[in-house]
């Protein structure tokens, strides 16, 4: 048994009421009568029991108790050991005492309760597996188990794992387990699987010069010997695939790789072999910044842009490609400087492709352009896409134009095929077609399956956000039947009195039945009805289709990418008017501009045609046309420059200019003003530990500095910043195994590129078990290294206590102390002689005597006194 007082120098106070008795009684002030002395003492006691409460007093006594709480390390290096595990769990819980409360817990980079702590526990129970197990942190399992436990009773922690670290530190928390009296054990199990081969090095140049060889060095761990493939890809496309022989252990290839590539160049290293363990582990990345000249990318439908023709090339690198081979990885894009659209659909774009481009400007400073023609701008699909966010224009018409009357009708596939992105997409599609109507146009929507579902009755609409949310709340199920839903659709606008009426199909299926489309189609266009289709996916009826929209003299879409619906369905709405395009031969107002006025200053002639745009309130405009529509604009967008020329690059639009004398100099002077201002040094970027890096400017010049980052996929990353010291920053982010490319703007207004590549978690990487770390910690804080779970519930070395706190009833005592003090100096303490009459009178009472009569005695007794 034992007496703590958790807060002991309260007691120190007590000096003060003792202080001034010793004053009091010098100065003749001490208490005299019998009264004062009393209350004086119950007083002091009072003080004294509040001071000792202040002190928290407790009083301890051992108890037998025993907690002992199991980790089970569920990351993905310990996926083989899961029965391991359980055979452990089972034999310490047998094993157990009636003493002994038992919590099992699971971690990895998370962390569950899987067990309760009980002294009931009579089996292992049902354990989830964790969702996530790319990473270990013993440190944080540990002390989260410790906070959910009695810090007064015995305690052992028990951890089932290989001891492989990848967040926290074990090491650094065994000095507070050893303080707090808590005991580690560890069963080391091995997370090597004997079949397991992965790259574990991966290395190519930093940097390169234009045309030099590229030496490649992969280094592929093996715990076993055996027959692999080891490949290599530049850019998504194979440059090796080679066999090789593994022996156990470290294998070590070297390659040489003369390539012409420019621009940064993402290497990924790939290893396969039969039956192997864990595929997370097979793949690295490497990045290699090739400088170079200047890249432009010119885009055309059949890649037969008459742009290169015009350009003075010295300096240049140009590229023509068709819009089906636009690339789809941010690296890719990185290595052009500059990228003009011309004509190109977005549709055959796709909106994955667009954001990926969209990341490159913004982030890169890679300039843009887009020019004009019947298949771009709004007739191209370009509404709410991210090309339209980066360009200087909108592709809603609201300039002086008389667009003709117009009813839209969606007939769109909801059958169970179209789950998922399919029908997501669709109905954003659908969606973004109703922004694009006027308030007088009409709209309607039928959902159909086995038979047709009317969403939208065809009218004005009232409420377009209660319309949208309608589209966007429908859902998929059932078979396909398209007849009937067309049907119905062609009844509906039979009856309505427009100028314009269409009709767009999308399905991803084939129809149960056969019936007479072209009669159904003909009578429709009778009553101006136009039809076109979209078809999704390889199960989709493209002869049907097809044949629907040749009948209804609309469009066919063969959609292999879905992201390109919502731009399908945003091109038809805006193609079913035809008033985007301005046909009237004109002279454009020029305004001037920084860059152009060496273009325009003799004036511009005649261009005959363009695509009808909204100028963005914060864009240059270069160029309008009479009606006041833009025909040349530029602005910034992030850290690149985009411009957007209305009408086309053939000359069947832009007229004169394109037999005008400067009409080389105009594109010449939009590739100078495409061509972003980056610093081509790159920041030196070093790995600090998983997810942080440290970013510091070689140069010297850069005291602060702004970072953003994004993936090869053109995803915009999540970062924090904090800098080191001037030139310095250490930046954190969390993504995917593969290249991030940093973009870094100082305080001199700089923009500076970096890349790095990302392994996979060094989860996957570790092979064994990390002994020595285990062993340590367990040898620190008294525990074991076990090799059963029996041996987890043996007795421990320290002590439980039980404990009772003595800090209320201190507290009770002084109150009524205080109570007693205060009374006694108000009424006094009573004397012994009143004491003796009291008793006196008692004792000489008659037997008999009622309390009737008592009461009527002391009646009398009290009028007589008033009297």
């Amino acid at each position: 048994m034992d007496l703590q007082l958790e807060n002991p120098l309260w007691l120190l106070l007590g000096l003060l009421p003792l202080g001034y008795f010793l004053w009091a009684r010098n100065q003749s002030k001490a208490p005299k009568s019998a009264t004062e002395k009393t209350a004086f003492v119950l007083r002091i006691v009072a003080v004294f029991s509040l001071l000792l409460a202040l002190a928290s007093p407790r009083l301890l006594w051992p108890v037998q108790d025993e907690q002992i709480l199991f980790l089970v390390d569920q990351s993905a290096s310990m996926q083989n050991q899961w029965d391991a595990q359980q055979t452990i769990l089972r034999e310490a819980i047998g094993s157990k005492k009636a003493n002994q409360s038992v919590g099992i817990y699971s971690f990895s980079n998370g962390f569950q309760t899987d067990q309760v702590l009980s002294n009931t526990v009579d089996a292992v129970p049902e354990i989830t597996q964790m969702a996530s197990g790319d990473q270990t942190d013993i440190e944080n399992a540990v002390k989260l188990a410790l906070g959910l436990s009695d810090s007064d009773v015995a305690t052992r922690v028990v951890v089932l794992t290989d001891g492989n670290e990848t967040n926290g530190s074990l090491k650094s928390f065994e000095t507070e387990l050893r303080d707090r009296g808590v005991e580690l054990d560890t069963v080391l199990l091995s997370g090597q699987d004997e079949k397991d081969v992965a790259i574990v090095d991966f290395q190519t140049p930093t940097t390169a010069f234009e045309g030099e060889s590229h030496t490649l060095q992969v280094t592929v761990q093996s715990a076993v010997e055996g027959p692999a493939i080891l490949s290599i890809q530049l850019n998504d496309t194979q440059i090796l695939s080679e066999d090789v022989t593994l022996t156990e252990g470290d294998n070590v290839f070297s390659f040489a790789n003369p390539t012409e590539e420019k621009g940064p160049l993402v290497y990924e290293a790939t290893i396969q072999r039969a039956n192997d363990a864990v595929i997370q582990n097979n793949a690295l990345t490497s990045l290699t910044m090739v400088e170079d000249t200047p890249h432009v990318l010119i885009v055309s439908p059949e890649g037969d842009s008459p742009v290169p023709t015009f350009i003075d090339q010295a300096g240049l690198v140009v590229d023509s490609i068709d819009a089906a081979s636009l690339p789809s990885e941010l690296a890719s894009y990185a290595g052009y400087n500059a990228i003009i659209f011309d004509n190109v659909p977005g549709h055959i774009v796709g909106e994955a492709k667009m954001a990926i481009i969209e990341q490159a400007v913004k982030q890169f400073g890679t300039g843009f352009m887009m020019v004009g023609g019947e298949m771009s701008f709004g007739l191209g699909g370009y509404f709410q896409t991210p090309i339209e966010k980066l360009l200087p224009v909108e592709m809603d018409v609201k300039g002086k134009h008389q667009l003709p009357s117009l009813a839209l009708m969606i007939v769109l596939d909801r059958s169970g095929s179209m789950m998922g992105g399919k029908m997501e997409l669709a109905k954003e599609a659908a969606a973004r077609s109703i922004e694009m109507l006027r308030p007088e146009d009409q709209f309607g929507l039928i959902a159909f399956d086995d038979r047709p579902w009317e969403i939208i009755e065809p009218g004005v609409i009232e409420d377009r956000d209660e319309t949208i949310n309608k589209v966007l709340s429908i859902t998929p199920g059932g078979g396909t039947e398209i007849y009937s839903s067309l049907n119905t659709a062609y009844n509906k606008l039979e009856k309505i009195g427009v100028q314009r009426k269409h009709i767009i199909l999308l399905t991803d299926g084939q129809s149960s039945t056969s019936s007479n489309y072209e009669s159904l189609i003909e009578d429709g266009l009778k009553d101006n009805i136009t039809l076109s289709t979209v078809s999704i996916g390889q199960d989709a009826d493209k002869v049907l289709l097809e044949s629907l929209a040749e009948y209804g003299t609309g469009r066919f879409y063969d959609v292999v990418d879905e992201t390109a619906i919502p731009s399908i369905l945003s091109r038809e709405t805006a193609m079913t008017t035809k008033t985007y395009i301005e046909d009237e031969p004109f002279f454009p107002t020029v305004y001037s501009a920084p860059g152009w006025d060496s273009v325009f200053n003799k004036g511009v002639p005649q261009l005959n045609a363009y695509i009808a745009t909204t100028l963005k309130p914060q864009a240059t405009l270069v160029a309008e046309s009479t009606k006041e529509d833009p025909v040349l604009a530029e602005w910034m967008y992030g850290l690149g420059r985009t411009i957007a020329y209305t009408s086309d690059s053939r000359g069947a639009w832009s007229g004169d200019f394109a037999l005008y004398e400067k009409w080389p100099l105009f594109w010449n002077t939009v590739i100078n003003r495409l061509l972003p201002s980056i610093e081509t040094e790159p920041f030196s970027v070093e790995r600090e530990e998983e997810g942080v890096y440290i970013l510091s400017d070689p140069s010297g010049n850069s005291q602060f500095f702004d970072v953003q980052a994004t993936t090869n996929s053109g995803e915009e990353l999540v970062v924090e910043s904090e800098p080191i010291e001037p030139g310095k920053a250490r930046v954190t982010l969390d993504t995917d195994p593969g290249i991030v490319f940093f973009s870094v703007q100082n305080d001199q207004q700089s923009v500076f590129q970096a890349g790095v590549s990302i392994p996979y978690s060094q989860e996957y990487a570790k092979l064994g078990s990390n002994q020595e770390l285990m062993a340590s910690v367990s040898e620190t804080t008294g525990g074991q290294v076990i090799e059963s779970g029996s041996d987890a519930m043996r007795g421990l070395a320290s002590g439980s206590w039980n404990q009772q706190s003595f800090v209320f009833p201190l507290i009770w005592l002084a109150l009524i102390l205080f109570f007693l003090d205060i009374t006694i100096r108000r009424f006094g303490l009573p004397s012994r002689r009143r004491l003796q009459s009291v008793f006196a009178r008692r004792e000489a009472a008659p037997a008999g005597t009622s309390s009737t009569s008592i009461s009527s005695m002391l009646e009398k007794t009290r009028t007589k006194r008033e009297n």
